[in-house]
This record gives C-alpha cells, sequence and structure tokens, in this order.
C-alpha cells in the first residue's frame, strides 16, 4: 500500500468528486481513478460508487475514513520526528499562547530560550485564552500561556507573572514636566472607553466605571493590538495591562494616567497536564524575566 493512495482516497472522500480531487493533489484525473482501485484492490472492497459525474462512497468508504487518517497521520509523524532528528534536533516543545501574552515579552524570551536550547525544537499557537485550556487537556500542546485560569482537576496552573492595569490614553502633545496632570473624569466622559480586550477583568471593572460615570460611553474592541491602535489614533481609552503598552509608553505614543478607580492586576498563567522537566524548564526560564 502506498501513503499516496490514502491521501488521494481521502482527498476524494471531503470532496465527492474525481476532477476536483485530480486538481488538488496537481495528478491527473486518471491517476486518481488509478489510486483509488489499487486501494480498493488492497482492501478487497469498494470504497465509491458512481452517480452521475459524481462518486459516493460505500458503507465500507465511510468505515474506513478514520483508518485512513490514522494511518497518514501516523506516517506524517514519523516523517516530521526523522526530519526534527536530521536537524539536530533532539526535544520538542509545543506551547499555545494568547495573543495578549504574544504581543509583551514571549517573543524575546523565546529567542533567547532557543539560543540556549539550540537542540530543543519549540512551535507555536496563537489562540484565545478560552482555547488553550482545551489544548492542553487534548493534549495537542505541551504548555500554555494563558490569561485565565484554569480549573480543570487534570491540569496544573500556576501564576508566572501578575501585572498592573494601568489608565491608558492618547498622548496629548503636552511637555510632561510643565502640563498640568490629565484628569480622570475628564478623560473617561470625553472619549470612548475601549472594553473587552482581555478575557478576565472587564466585567467588575465596567460596573466600577459605571458607576462612578453612569453616562461613560463604551466601544467593545477584543484585541489588545487593534484597542492600542484605536487609542493612538486618538478613537478611545483604555484599562489596560502595563505590559501591553511599555513600549507605546517610552516611545511617546501613549499616556498613563492616574485613576482614583481601584484597578484589577492581570495574570499570566502556565497551564500543563504533564509536570515534565522540559515544561518545568521552560517555566523556570521564563520566569527569569520581568513581563
Amino acid at each position: 500500500m502506498e501513503f499516496s493512495w490514502l491521501h488521494t482516497f481521502l482527498t476524494a472522500a471531503k470532496y465527492g468528486n474525481f476532477r476536483r480531487t485530480a486538481e488538488l493533489l496537481y495528478i491527473s484525473q486518471p491517476s486518481v481513478t488509478v489510486h483509488i482501485h489499487n486501494l480498493e484492490k488492497e482492501l478487497g472492497v469498494e470504497l465509491f460508487t458512481r452517480v452521475g459525474r459524481r462518486i459516493r462512497l460505500t458503507e465500507e468508504g465511510r468505515r474506513y475514513i478514520p483508518h485512513a487518517e490514522e494511518l497518514l497521520a501516523v506516517y506524517q509523524k514519523g516523517k516530521e520526528d526523522l526530519q526534527s532528528f536530521s536537524q539536530g534536533f533532539t526535544a520538542s516543545l509545543s506551547l499555545a499562547i494568547s495573543p495578549l501574552i504574544a504581543d509583551t515579552i514571549l517573543p524575546f524570551v523565546l529567542k533567547k530560550y532557543m539560543n540556549k536550547h539550540p537542540t530543543v525544537e519549540v512551535s507555536v499557537k496563537v489562540l484565545e485564552s478560552e482555547e488553550i485550556e482545551k489544548a492542553v487537556l487534548n493534549e495537542e500542546i505541551d504548555l500554555g500561556l494563558s490569561c485565565l485560569e484554569t480549573t480543570d482537576r487534570e491540569l496544573h496552573c500556576q501564576i508566572l507573572f501578575t501585572d498592573e492595569v494601568k489608565l491608558i490614553v492618547p498622548h496629548d502633545g503636552a511637555d510632561a514636566e510643565s502640563a498640568p496632570p490629565l484628569d480622570e473624569e475628564e478623560i473617561l466622559t470625553s472619549n470612548y472607553l475601549l472594553t473587552e480586550n482581555h478575557p478576565v477583568y472587564w466585567e467588575s471593572l465596567t460596573r466600577e466605571v459605571k458607576h462612578k460615570y453612569p453616562n461613560i460611553k463604551m466601544m467593545k474592541v477584543s484585541q489588545i493590538h487593534i484597542t492600542k491602535r484605536f487609542i493612538i489614533e486618538g478613537l478611545g481609552v483604555s484599562f489596560l495591562p502595563l505590559s501591553t503598552v511599555r513600549r507605546e509608553l517610552l516611545e511617546g505614543w501613549l499616556l498613563e494616567v492616574s485613576t482614583t478607580i481601584p484597578l484589577p492586576k492581570a495574570h499570566t498563567y502556565a497551564i500543563i497536564k504533564h509536570n515534565h522537566s522540559k515544561q518545568q524548564e521552560f517555566m523556570t526560564f521564563l520566569q527569569n524575566y520581568r513581563i
């Protein structure tokens, strides 16, 4: 049996058309027919029946799909492992990170880690915090870095960093030393408050803000990097973790404003299912850097 036959079978099963299968696999339509015929001969069953110009899976064909997928997955995993080994990698570490964390210290730390551990092959998935727990639980990744704490008993969760949340506004062009301090009430009543850019603290913080400023106007913006861009362009202000705006504050694009509203803390959590040495080593390495 050739693995190309399996690939052709699964593609044809998905699209129900040999011509479309040939186009997607960059082979001729007669080659598709040969692949399917050879696989049917190998298995001793018919996998498709023809209905006009289209094809339809037989009962045996539908039953064989998960087996074909499993065979291809094992083949691909073995191929990737050998390729990694031939490139000098002796270990692997798969990470899932939230967009917020990807926008802060992690790229810098990853570069340092990979320079120190050149034989570890690192892969990164950027997922929303809500999806990271599921990815760790299903063992799709080794370690998750999330803004949300997990309560699943199968998983281990620990705080890596704690970040201050600050009221962030666009730079007004005034000199910081001679200009009067920015006023919280004026800022929050004359601008849109951009919300929902962090998965944890907005529900309680919104209540606090609305209690003090009932007529405040709000706009939901779900991504931190979009929120920062909107603030710079003068579309609003927001309460953001300090680590996410440190560069923009240093470069003078944004300003931090003192507030009388009680502000939450933003945590970064490490989530793992198996407390193995490679996960612990990476978490220890990560904690050596200030977020």
